[in-house]
């Protein structure tokens, strides 16, 4: 915890759990309890597991120029996104790359919340606020806890009125247990789920209260890393651990495309003047990667890094591998050449602890492929 200077008041909980609270985002976060991560893994597929993902920065924009920063800033338009409501974004640079994804909550009609990562989100919205009718507030009090799985709402059912009613990538304004709260139903695992955003004096009771009375459903605590396997499974990308930043081009600075990313879907339709654009959809076509999926042969999963070949010739890099018990396969993310981008082509990943593990280019997601589980009703 030494870069960290952001602080969960979950955080002796994770420490009896067994986690050294390693830092991320700047705040001392759960990547590793004792015990199995396969276990979680499993926990959130088939019944419910609690994370503290509130590494996460918030950043609240309230005034009649809000809309006009985030319109500036990020992919997405905000005339289509009304109160209750939230989307999925990503804000680049002037070259056209990306630099980092946010969800943007939409809570008034000129007040928003955008929640982002580790990447520059926070430096870019800053940049835009500059001299305009809006007020930036970042909150580092308000506590992320992310439960997931298909039990959660039958979970939250028993204590939130209208839960079941929530839409996917829709939030409401509430209480639980008696505190007030913002519930969103989004998530990073490709399960339905819940984000539970409530106070910081207020976590430790909620974390306790849920792990406690959902104990008999099979509800348990996470660490951040199980998300991994989750998101592997989902295709759900983690700057910057899919990213250029993580695995450089020989003669190229850092920064990828949307369309390499395969993020090109969060530009809303027609979009123009935001950061970037003109040379984001100059770019298109011209990819010099695609991030895609790879089907390996076997149970032993390769590491991050793990060079790909084709015909001899190392092509590509693995990102992010597991094996899961549950849906019998063992898959990974990869940076690939645009020509594998496809169901069909035979690769090779040469692991340093298992040697030479056959592969199958992938289209991804490879769990879960309409999404319906996320999106489920009632």
């Amino acid at each position: 915890m030494t870069n960290s200077w952001r602080f969960s008041t979950l955080a002796d909980r994770h420490r009896a759990l067994g986690s050294n609270l390693e830092d991320w985002s700047g705040m001392g976060t759960a990547w590793s309890y004792d015990g199995d991560p396969m276990a979680e893994y499993m926990a959130i597929r088939t019944k419910a597991g609690l994370m503290d993902v509130s590494g996460l920065k918030k950043v609240q924009l309230m005034g009649p120029a809000a809309s006009q920063v985030i319109e500036r800033a990020t992919t997405r338009n905000m005339e289509k996104l009304m109160p209750g409501r939230s989307v999925y974004a990503a804000m680049l640079n002037d070259a056209g790359k990306f630099v980092d994804d946010c969800v943007i909550y939409r809570t008034g009609p000129n007040a928003f919340m955008l929640v982002h990562g580790s990447g520059a989100g926070h430096e870019q919205l800053s940049t835009y606020a500059q001299g305009r009718d809006v007020s930036m507030r970042f909150d580092d009090n308000l506590h992320d806890l992310s439960l997931q799985g298909p039990l959660a709402v039958d979970y939250l059912a028993k204590h939130v009125p209208g839960i079941r009613d929530l839409a996917y990538f829709s939030h409401m304004q509430t209480s639980l247990f008696g505190k007030p709260a913002m519930i969103s139903r989004t998530g990073y695992t490709g399960e339905r789920g819940y984000e539970l955003f409530v106070r910081g004096q207020d976590a430790p009771m909620v974390w306790d209260r849920i792990l406690d009375e959902g104990k008999e459903m099979g509800i348990i605590p996470c660490r951040f890393t199980t998300l991994d396997l989750l998101r592997t499974e989902s295709y759900l990308l983690f700057f910057p651990y899919d990213n250029s930043e993580m695995y450089p081009f020989e003669n190229e600075g850092p920064g990828d495309t949307l369309w390499e990313l395969g993020l090109d879907f969060t530009v809303s339709p027609g979009k123009t003047g935001f950061r970037g654009a003109e040379e984001h959809y100059r770019l298109k076509g011209k990819e010099r990667f695609k991030i895609w999926g790879l089907k390996l042969e076997g149970t032993n999963v390769p590491g991050n890094g793990a060079p790909v070949f084709k015909d001899g010739k190392k092509v590509g890099v693995v990102t992010q591998a597991m094996h899961s018990p549950l849906n019998n396969h063992t898959i990974a993310i990869a940076r690939l050449p645009v020509d594998c981008a496809n169901d069909s082509t035979r690769l090779v990943v040469n692991c340093e602890t298992h040697g030479e593990i056959a592969a199958t280019s992938s289209p991804m997601p490879f769990y879960d492929i309409e999404k319906k589980r996320r999106t489920a009703k009632g």
